[in-house]
């Protein structure tokens, strides 16, 4: 990572990759190089949540295919998705969508589901085939020769909470899968790599810990020797809670009425550390561009508009011979205000990814994209003309790029073009990225941040980002912590919860911890992690009461309506409906309103600091806001997130 960046104490709670169980294969069956593994992604007693991953090692793309398994007695398939479910009993199969599902060579393919099973059970699935042959990738009897030791196991660093740890590769007569780390002789962390960092320590503690090898047909190996480690003392790491990003949207200005001088007056700018200003857009060329240049985008919004003096940072009304005016010139002038402020251009969003896929397909188009993107915003290569003859630049107004591609190699906009080898381009681009900002730093002696907003889905995290290679080049990325769930569906739910909801209808279940743990899992330092949390509300209508009279849970009949959008609402306009009953998860950081008809999944002060505090305790770099636009005049989201941080 970047050595200016700080270093954070982490938090963790391990999710557990079970290779699936083999049966003998038919005598056909030849050597594959596909192979299954299963993960119990969330477990609330009652149910639980799974992840069947198929991994190709092969040259060629596996362009069908069909797993077999049984489940335990008492354990059941209730849902499923990116396949085709039959079932007999307790034994089922998958087969691809109707829009099919090739696993690229050298790639992966993940199906989820949800399930019930009686508390306690063991929810790995029994007798697993893929194309009729073990999901080991081994042909006849199943493997039974465990890995070898790993060897060399070495303490790398301490903090007040976490252990790090690294070894040598273990070898097996099939394949090793991955590796458990043992502590007191519990499984206290798994990974697929030879790292890991134990996280939830007690300061200034002795540990022991071992580490052990499993294969593809989960036979487990020795256990390495032990080593020992004791933690350093508490309040001795950097405190986590040095940023705060807020998104600043272009169109806020309009019928929201938020300036960038409501950034002043409402007290945020002097608590915030970060503004993305969303959004720059990527043209069919592959290249950044000012708005007006193609026609597309807000320029009048950009750079454009003439703020009055009561309108403007500094008080003092814009004029037509300024060099700049629109929002850059308020954030240059917020920017002057607030030294400490970072404002970043963010590229891309739901609607202008569009052609990223096509910017990041070969060196010379990803270098194209860099270096236009480098001159507009942060060099001021290129003018901008603001239509009555006056030219100005950006610079001075952007410190940084934050990437929100939506989404490398899985679906997005309907728009957008997605290929398999976006996860290997989507890493090449953030490197040229990052060697273009090293050679700017080194002609300007100025720093450049490289962030990037990456999504909850454990799916899409895997399908489209190495995470290994990309944080190196990268200051922090921030986790989309909201929108899991929607009007899109026509069941309640909540749209930002930290924890897996009991009881929770899916259709894919989500929580803040999830996709925390997919990241940490994946060795992304929680110290490079912000967390995302939203500042409006998503809701239905039509909702039934329901068996404990609260909404949630229940069918609905469609979106409610919205000032904007339907299904969507602002927080300072949720919070003076009237009519509604509030109702709280305190666990999972989740309220709710509920009148007997509409239903809206919400945050408010109360909630906002509950997700904040989550964070800071599970040593997050700190908290990301979707987006500022939605509070209120007082600031006062804002307020609860910058109490609680301290």
């Amino acid at each position: 990572m970047r050595t200016r960046r700080s270093r954070l104490a982490a938090w963790v709670a391990a999710v557990l990759l079970i290779p699936l169980a083999l049966s003998p294969a038919p005598a056909a069956a030849q050597a594959s190089d596909a192979t299954v593994t299963y993960v119990e992604t969330g477990n609330w007693g009652t149910g639980y949540g799974g992840q069947i991953t198929i991994a190709n090692a092969g040259s060629t793309a596996l362009t069908d295919w069909t797993i077999e398994f049984d489940l335990p007695p008492g354990t059941a398939i209730t849902s499923l998705w990116d396949a085709v479910l039959t079932r007999s009993g307790d034994s089922y199969t998958l087969t691809p969508p109707s829009w099919g599902a090739a696993v690229p060579a050298g790639g992966t393919y993940g199906i989820g589901f949800n399930g019930t099973s009686a508390a306690g059970n063991d929810t790995t699935p029994l007798n697993c085939t893929l194309n009729g042959a073990p999901c080991s990738g081994e042909p006849g009897e199943p493997d039974t020769e465990p890995p070898s030791a790993p060897g060399g196991l070495t303490v790398t660093g301490t903090t007040a909470t976490t252990v790090g740890l690294s070894w040598d590769a273990a070898t097996d007569d099939v394949g090793v899968a991955g590796y458990e780390v043992l502590s007191g002789g519990e499984v206290v962390r798994a990974v697929t790599g030879t790292t890991a960092t134990v996280t939830g320590l007690s300061p200034e503690t002795a540990y022991s810990f071992t580490v052990r090898a499993y294969d593809t047909s989960n036979n487990r190996g020795p256990e390495t020797g032990t080593v020992t480690a004791t933690t350093g003392e508490g309040g001795t790491a950097p405190a986590p809670q040095d940023r705060r990003v807020a998104y600043f949207t272009q169109w806020g200005i309009y019928d929201r009425g938020y300036l960038v001088k409501n950034l002043d007056t409402s007290g945020s700018a002097e608590s915030l550390t970060h503004i993305n200003y969303s959004f720059g857009n990527v043209n069919a060329d592959g290249q950044c561009f000012m708005a007006n240049q193609l026609g597309q985008g807000d320029a009048w919004a950009d750079y454009g508009r003439s703020f009055t003096a009561g309108e403007s940072v500094d008080g003092v009304g814009d004029v037509w011979s300024q060099d700049l005016r629109g929002n850059f010139n308020q954030l240059r002038e917020l920017k002057e205000k607030y030294p400490h402020l970072k404002v970043n251009i963010s590229l891309g969003g739901w609607t202008w990814s569009e052609h990223f896929s096509d910017a990041a397909l070969t060196p010379q188009s990803r270098e194209r994209m860099v270096s236009s993107c480098i001159d507009q915003y942060l060099r001021g290569n290129l003018p901008l003309f603001d239509g009555a003859g006056g030219v100005g630049s950006a610079y001075g107004v952007f410190d940084g790029i934050d990437l929100d591609w939506e989404w490398p190699a899985s679906e997005g906009h309907e728009h957008n073009t997605v290929r398999p080898e976006d996860r290997e381009n989507f890493t090449a681009l953030v490197q040229e990225f990052r060697d273009q900002l090293d050679a700017l730093e080194a002609e300007t002696s100025r720093e450049f941040e490289l962030t990037a907003f990456l999504p909850a889905d454990p799916d899409k995290i895997d399908l489209g980002f190495e995470m290994d290679a990309l944080m190196p080049n990268f200051d922090f990325i921030t986790v989309q912590g909201y929108d899991y769930h929607g009007a899109w569906e026509d069941v309640t739910n909540h749209q930002s919860n930290l924890l897996v909801t009991p009881g929770d209808p899916g259709p894919r279940i989500f929580a803040a911890e999830v996709s925390i743990d997919r990241y940490l899992e994946l060795g992304v330092d929680p110290a490079d992690m912000v967390l995302g949390v939203p500042f409006y509300s998503r809701g239905w209508t039509g909702v039934a009461p329901g068996p404990d009279g609260d909404g949630l849970f229940q069918s609905a009949t469609g979106p409610a309506p919205g000032s904007y959008e339907a299904g969507i609402e602002d927080w300072k306009v949720i919070k003076n409906l009237t009519g509604f009953d509030l109702h709280r998860d305190d666990d999972s950081g989740t309220a709710w309103l509920y009148d007997g008809s509409t239903f809206w999944t919400y945050d408010d002060e109360v909630s906002i600091a509950r997700k904040t505090q989550w964070a800071v305790d599970r040593g997050l770099g700190g908290v990301m806001i979707w987006s500022i636009d939605g509070d209120d005049a007082n600031g006062t989201l804002m307020d609860a997130i910058d109490a609680t941080l301290g």
